[in-house]
């Protein structure tokens, strides 16, 4: 059995990882749990799980955890100190990272150190620190298996080729609810109507990160990191069915794709299982004939925040950490319907512009500057 690490349980993808292992007990264990302020569903998760270690992040909430727990061998834990040190003494073989936003660097990090391998659905690790981290699992033999349904669709496409055989990425999008919106009905859209995905069920966040676009800006960055490529060889489209994850383009011109619904528990079983491809009980996409897959370039009139992965990129050091900050705090004060929709976009411009650059930051350095820029995006936000 193999047994597992589990950073935000409670989250979109820790409770669909939580239902992997529900459906397959002979395969995994899980170990240790961790969630930020999420009691209720953490305590119902541990009781069921029955993991050695649980860990509340939000330290007001330990005495309640531990007294609910305080009949069983679990030994309840608290702080976000709390959650970057159980990665390194808990004896497992695989960590799924499924904290949401900044929250999930240090802990990855702490987990790499250690030699665990991760599978990755924080794709904000590798967006605020995606040299750091590649060069951190190198030097202690991680792997990191993506979860993300885009980048696992890349990474089983380029299973058995050469890195020099590969001419392109294609990310797949599906456009989010907005996808046909004009600009002018965009003026409007309430954090109701951005979170009515039309295809994938999320966490409130990556959702609205979707209706942006600026979740596809993220995995430019992240793909960059991940599989070792230029930029220039990262493309988007539009594929508003989600059933083609994402492809790749080889130089003799050939093209691979990862088809399958748009079900999260395929990339995570898979990452759980790898390198072996094993047998499950989910949905099947069927072949129809009235099943239409069509394709669109992205509008980047319209949706701006795709173009800020180039401009990441192209400034590089910090400058993907800034973007990542300022758009979490974007994303919370529409949220709280504090800005507009496409004020998010506009904001995240204006304090990359106004934020320190550091060529070459260090893991102190990303911290800084995450803190820094939350700063100055409130500030922004609040004049």
């Amino acid at each position: 059995m193999k047994k597992i690490i589990v950073l935000g349980s409670t989250g979109s993808i820790g409770t669909q990882t939580l239902d992997v292992v529900r459906n397959n007990p002979r395969e995994f264990e899980i170990v240790v749990l961790t969630a930020l302020n999420s009691a209720d569903l953490l305590i119902e998760q541990a009781r069921e799980f029955l993991p050695k270690y649980v860990v509340i992040g939000k330290s007001s909430l330990y005495e309640y955890v531990r007294a609910a727990l305080y009949q069983l061998d679990i030994k309840v834990l608290s702080g976000c100190d709390a959650i970057s040190e159980i990665v390194t003494y808990a004896e497992a073989d695989i960590v799924v990272t499924a904290m949401v936003g900044f929250s999930g660097l240090v802990p990855t990090i702490r987990a790499i150190e250690s030699g665990k391998n991760i599978a990755l659905a924080n794709k904000e690790t590798l967006v605020v620190a995606g040299n750091l981290v590649m060069a951190t699992a190198q030097k202690y033999g991680s792997k990191i298996l993506p979860v993300d349904s885009e980048h696992s669709a890349i990474f089983q496409c380029l299973v058995g080729e050469p890195k020099e055989g590969v001419e392109k990425i294609i990310l797949t999008a599906s456009g989010g609810p907005f996808r046909k919106f004009s600009k002018e009905q965009l003026l409007h859209v309430t954090p109701s109507d951005a979170l009515a995905h039309p295809n994938w069920n999320m966490g409130a966040k990556i959702t609205i990160d979707s209706a942006t676009m600026i979740n596809k800006a993220l995995e430019i960055i992240e793909a960059k990191w991940l599989f070792d490529v230029e930029p220039s060889q990262i493309d988007v489209v539009v594929h508003p069915q989600s059933i083609i994850h994402s492809m790749v383009q080889f130089v003799d011109g050939s093209i691979k794709a990862q088809l399958g619904l748009p079900d999260m528990r395929t990339p995570i079983y898979y990452a759980l299982n790898h390198p072996i491809r094993k047998s499950n009980n989910l949905n099947r996409y069927l072949f129809d004939p009235i099943n239409t897959l069509t394709f669109e370039k992205p509008d980047l009139d319209r949706f701006p925040a795709l173009n800020f992965a180039y401009e990441a990129l192209r400034l590089g050091g910090n400058s993907a950490c800034v973007i990542n900050a300022a758009n979490e705090i974007a994303v919370s004060a529409f949220l709280k319907e504090r800005i507009s929709f496409v004020q998010i976009p506009n904001i995240i411009g204006t304090v990359l512009a106004k934020s320190t650059f550091i060529e070459k930051p260090s893991l102190d350095d990303y911290i800084a500057t995450d803190s820094e820029t939350r700063l100055i995006t409130q500030q922004i936000i609040e004049n």
